[in-house]
């Protein structure tokens, strides 16, 4: 009989033991990523954050100037869009670093258009 109640709990223990650790091994936590406004004028851009976790980012470009203008970061841009037009960028950042970001419209850039967004 005594054989049988440790066996029973030993049993009981490793089902304990399952049903917490289980569930949390069953899938790695995303991240929802992160969203940053980008609005863009004669000749500036103005970013809701400076800096966002690795990952998956959306960039919401406005154009909030008269002239048609993009914003470009690490090797992906949105259409150029008219003034008071708007686009969405999706952009993954797998290391954390420094990253340039522009309108690639000619001239844009050299008059202000640029700036740096830090990935931690």
């Amino acid at each position: 009989m005594r054989k049988l109640r440790i066996s029973l709990l030993g049993v009981v223990a490793t089902a304990f033991v399952l049903a917490v650790a289980v569930p949390a091994m069953a899938a790695p936590k995303s991240h929802a990523g992160t969203t940053v406004t980008v609005t863009g004028s004669e000749f500036k851009f103005v970013l809701s954050a400076a800096s966002v976790p690795h990952g998956t980012v959306t960039f919401n470009f406005k154009n909030a100037g008269a002239l048609p203008h993009d914003f470009s970061i690490n090797g992906k841009a949105t259409p150029v869009i008219a003034g008071k037009k708007s686009a969405s960028l999706t952009v993954t950042f797998a290391k954390a670093g420094s990253y340039a970001y522009s309108c690639t419209v000619p001239g844009h850039a050299a008059a202000g258009m640029k700036g740096t967004l830090k990935v931690t």
